[in-house]
Order: structure tokens, then sequence, then C-alpha cells
């Protein structure tokens, strides 16, 4: 059976990103290829349980084992060597990516107190968009029992959108809720 937001993109999503982009490939209509979510745990230097706990909380919020994310150089102001594990990081894709952007659509996002909508301009260049959250307590599958501190949750949706405005529309149309910027034009024109 096909996740709920899937289904949605095959058949109303899809369709509509075709007709307004004016294109005759099926391959050129964008798509979301990927979900990263990641979690910085730089105090895991002095206490691996740090590292386990919250490897644990981002298994439950993603529903796939973690890898540990290590440091590239070494930072002496930090106390950080080369090799240390600095982070937790998980790479989402087909059934579990759509699942996952349906729960933080309509579940997730609607938690954070006084939400009014993501920001518009948190795409790059290349049209992913890049979503910081600042704790981890907010996803219904984690308690505050099971968190050793608050953290920050990363999430990237790689999209094969080669333009922002083009990757925002589909988010649009998939139901991610934008904040409302004056001026701002949500049509694409190609």
């Amino acid at each position: 059976m096909k996740p709920r937001l899937e289904k949605l993109y095959q058949e109303k999503v899809f369709p509509s990103l075709k007709r307004e982009l004016e294109v005759r490939s099926d391959l050129a209509v964008p798509k979301i290829e990927k979900i990263v979510i990641s979690i910085g745990v730089g105090d895991a230097v002095r206490d691996k349980n740090i590292l386990n706990q919250n490897a644990q909380v981002l298994t439950k919020i993603s529903g796939q084992k973690p890898v540990i994310t290590r440091a590239k150089k070494s930072i002496a102001g930090f106390g950080l060597r080369q090799g240390h594990p600095i982070g937790l990081k998980v790479t989402l894709r087909k059934e579990r990516m759509w699942s996952f952007l349906d729960k933080l659509i309509n579940l997730v996002l609607p938690l954070v107190r006084d939400f009014q909508g993501v920001s518009p301009k948190s795409f790059d260049k290349k049209g992913n968009y890049n979503l910081g959250l600042n704790e981890q307590v907010i996803f219904p599958e984690v308690s505050y029992e099971e968190v050793d501190k608050r953290r920050g949750v990363q999430i990237t949706i790689v999209t094969t959108a080669k333009d922002p405005k083009i990757s925002q529309r589909l988010l649009e149309l998939l139901g991610m809720p934008f904040k409302k910027v004056k001026g701002q034009k949500l049509k694409v024109k190609s």
C-alpha cells in the first residue's frame, strides 16, 4: 500500500506541475528524491551514552537506524579531534520518505507553538529545502523522559527541481505550510 502523500503526488501534484511548467516529458516534472534528517551531538565526545540515546531518538523519529557523522578536522578550542563522533544522520527514500513528510506536514509542524508557517527563504540554489526544528520532543514518538537535553533537528528535503521557486511550488502542492511573504508570487512561470 502506497503512503498517502505519494498517492497525492502521483494523482494530483504530478499532473498539475506538468501542466503549470508546460513540459512534455514526465522526467522533467520535479519530484522529491530523499529527505535527510540530522542531529548534532557535539558533547558525545565526553560521553558515549549521549550518542546512543540520541541514536534511539532519531530511530524513533525516522523509522530507520542513523549513521554517525564524524569530525573532519580537529578544533582545539572545542576539544574536538578528527574522527570524533559529532552527530547522527538518516537518509530516507521511497515509502519511509513519503511517510515522514506526511507526518512532518500534518502532525509535527502544527504542534509548533505559535506556528505561522515555514520560511519560504530556506531553499538553496539547487532547489533543496532546509528546515530546522528547535527540539526533537516535538515529534510524537519522543517523550521528555528519554531526552538528555533539547537538541535541534535539521531536515533537508532534496528535490530534482533546479529552481527554488519550482521546488517551493512542489512542496506547496504537497501541503507544506509556507508563510505568506508580501509581494511574493506563488505561481511558477516558465
